[in-house]
């Protein structure tokens, strides 16, 4: 088992900064990937960025690609995403997600492992 626990939300204007953190603990020794994934009122959870067990290989959504940045700090059981330019159209609840086996996927069927997620407000 694996417990993820996301920090760093809150309301921002747009163009502004946030930085999401999500701490994993628990069944962290083995391989896996990690990724971010958002859900907007009345909309599907959607896939935001991923990185694999390594941090060697990363993806982006089209959405965010430029001004998201995924990273990991194993040392601390961590991973984070650094969002600059914020639009109101990534007004979300963004929640990590971790998947054994250390591969990168889009599909939110492919994850193991959630948290409860965090709130990003974006005004304009």
């Amino acid at each position: 088992q694996v417990q993820l626990v996301e920090s760093g939300g809150g309301l921002v204007q747009a163009g502004g900064s946030l930085r999401l953190s999500c701490a994993a603990s628990g069944r962290t020794s083995s391989s896996y990937a990690l990724g971010w994934f958002r859900q907007a009122p009345g909309k599907e959870r959607e896939f935001v960025a991923a990185i694999d067990w390594s941090g060697g290989r990363t993806y982006y959504a089209d959405s965010v690609k430029g001004r998201f940045t995924i990273s990991r700090d194993d040392a601390r059981n961590t991973v984070y995403l650094q969002m600059n330019s914020l639009k109101p159209e990534d007004t979300a609840v963004y929640y990590c997600a971790a998947r054994y086996g250390g591969g990168l996927d889009t599909s939110r069927l492919q994850y193991d492992y959630w948290g409860q997620g965090t709130q990003v407000t974006v005004s304009s």
